[in-house]
């Protein structure tokens, strides 16, 4: 059973990762800087592609940003992506401050 751990070292940077027992199959690089949550990147491993991890470490990511008083920065193409999909499922927590650049 596949489970998402946050990892964060002592500056506020880790990732999301989904966890096979000890093996890692997936991963959500972020970032935490002051009241932003900035997501850089999002890869599952070639095996495990298709089962639905991504969005697994996405809720997982939104859930921790809303917790948290958090805003997201998706920098992340996926994430980026997803919030321009649903908009009204993440508006609360959306940083559109780098919309434009």
């Amino acid at each position: 059973m596949e489970e998402v751990k946050l990892n964060l070292n002592e500056k506020n940077q880790g990732a999301f990762v989904v966890l096979d027992g000890d093996e890692q199959l997936g991963e959500m690089v972020l970032a935490l800087v002051d009241k932003d949550l900035i997501v850089y990147h999002t890869e599952v491993s070639p095996k495990a592609e298709g089962k639905g991890l991504a969005k697994l470490m996405l809720n997982a990511m939104v859930v921790y940003a809303r917790e948290n008083s958090l805003k997201v920065v998706p920098l992340c193409p996926y994430v980026h992506a997803q919030f321009k999909r649903h908009p009204a499922d993440y508006e609360d927590i959306w940083n559109k401050i780098h919309e434009n650049e």
